[in-house]
């Protein structure tokens, strides 16, 4: 079992501007006790999987990179609420935003218990509810399906338009020749990615 004070992450990308507004740190949370049909990260549904980190280093890291705030998104971020707030925590102590994306609903969490209610204090915008694939979502960016909200918690993204917005994809080389993907893909655009990149080993997310 992960110690409290350790995220259990898939990866952390610094400096995106695919996963929210603004340059961002993205973080993906290894483990989904949901697991939407048609999602497209299974490989994050097991919690015995990625790396331990913790709090300060990514937000040292996050620092560094000049982002204006950070993104939770998985598996389930809510998953882990003690070392979800300690770093939604340590964001803010920092002035950075956070944005968290969960499979949950805004009242499952409200009404969860202590540590999940004090993880969701820490978030300035929700995006909340599970991935439906059979509704799609065609106008606003960030999310899969119609069902998912865009719940503000404080002030902090009150501009930020999802209908206004356009999904970007950052599509990063590494020197080892792997390519990392962040963004949002609907299954086409995966589709034609890896058709564009057949000769690649590749880690995605949408």
């Amino acid at each position: 079992m992960t110690p409290a004070s350790l995220l259990r992450v898939a990866r952390v990308l610094h400096g995106t501007t695919a996963e929210g507004p603004g340059l961002r740190t993205a973080i993906w949370f290894q483990g989904c006790s949901i697991r939407c049909r048609g999602c497209i990260n299974p490989h994050l549904f097991s919690a015995h999987g990625g790396t331990q980190l913790t709090a300060a280093s990514i937000i040292g890291d996050a620092l560094a990179s000049g982002v204006e705030g950070l993104t939770l998104i998985g598996g389930e971020p809510f998953d882990q609420p003690d070392a979800g707030r300690a770093l939604a925590e340590a964001a803010h102590a920092q002035n950075l935003g956070v944005i968290a994306f969960s499979g949950y609903e805004y009242e499952t969490l409200r009404d969860r218990d202590q540590p999940t209610r004090a993880f969701l204090a820490e978030v300035d915008l929700l995006v909340d509810g599970p991935y439906q694939d059979w509704n799609p979502e065609t106008e606003r960016a960030l999310v899969g399906s119609e069902n998912q909200r865009f719940i503000h918690l404080t002030d902090r993204y009150q501009n930020y338009r999802p209908e206004l917005a356009r999904n970007r994809i950052d599509i990063r080389l590494r020197p080892d020749g792997t390519i990392e993907v962040a963004g949002f893909l609907d299954s086409d655009g995966l589709m034609d990615l890896g058709d564009a990149t057949a000769t690649k080993r590749t880690h995605r997310r949408a």
